[in-house]
């Protein structure tokens, strides 16, 4: 079996897309698929599948998305930035799109060859006020319906500490009984330069990523509601900066994307 793919990466987020239009695969065959081809050292490793595949409501086209473990994702930023690429490239669009997610339509836009403009989904529920031990500042963010879960927390001194030593505290707030579907776990700390730095550990990976665009996104708004951030806010992860403009709930994320793979997978494993 060989199946072709790309492959790209967003702030350092890596995506195996696919084009289902042309593949034609069941859910359960791009769930099996993606099992087996994330896996790093034993197939192509990414941190997710992302699927073109036909519009349903108006749309230019449908995107799915697919974390490594399998499950379905309502949206994912950066890789929504480097789906619209991919279409772009594949003559699928303009370059100004709407891309079809299941936490709603996302507009996209091609600022040049490597960088894209997209408009993550609107917040739908923002709370400010919650509470958790060891934390100083926490806040809940919703972004689409249904919903994309996020937690933001400041945590002084995050720069100078290690992912690890951070696991602990965010599996249990990824899991905190207070959220049925769990949340994405955003930590900040804006360091005495002035720089904002942010690590976010996802659902789905169950790990700490190099980035994160919606997370980005929630951030950002949680800094601009809180009067920490003017509209513009540029937010440095472990695989580079992102840009976040703010205007009320909506939120509009861009940065670079790259094409590192176009071929086939060839995997002997892999059997639907």
């Amino acid at each position: 079996m060989k199946i072709p793919f790309e492959k790209y990466q967003g702030t350092g987020n890596d995506f195996i897309i696919l084009n289902n239009i042309e593949l034609n695969y069941t859910m359960d065959q791009l769930v099996m698929l993606t099992k087996q081809v994330c896996q790093r050292r034993l197939s192509v490793g990414s941190d997710a599948v992302m699927v073109v595949d036909r519009a349903q409501h108006g749309g230019d086209f449908r995107m799915i998305f697919f974390n490594a473990d399998g499950t379905e994702a309502e949206m994912c930023g950066n890789g929504a930035r480097c789906l619209a690429r991919y279409a772009y490239e594949h003559q699928l669009v303009g370059e100004k799109m709407v891309i079809e997610t299941v936490a709603g339509d996302v507009p996209a836009w091609r600022l040049d060859q490597r960088t894209y403009k997209v408009q993550l989904n609107t917040a739908t529920k923002e709370v400010y006020d919650w509470t958790f031990p060891e934390v100083k500042e926490l806040s809940y963010i919703e972004l689409g319906d249904p919903a994309l879960p996020h937690l933001v927390v400041e945590l002084p001194g995050l720069v100078d500490r290690k992912l690890e030593e951070l696991m602990p505290l965010a599996k249990t707030l990824r899991h905190w009984d207070r959220l049925p579907k769990g949340a994405n776990v955003n930590f900040y700390e804006e360091t005495s330069d002035g720089k904002l730095v942010i690590r976010t550990f996802e659902r789905g990976v169950e790990g700490f990523t190099l980035a994160c665009g919606t997370g980005s996104g929630a951030t950002a708004l949680t800094l601009v509601k809180r009067q920490k951030q003017s509209q513009e806010v540029t937010l440095h992860t472990l695989g580079g900066v992102l840009h976040v403009e703010v205007d009320g709930t909506d939120l509009f994320l861009s940065g670079e994307t790259t094409q590192i793979v176009v071929g086939v997978i060839c995997d002997e494993a892999l059997n639907f």
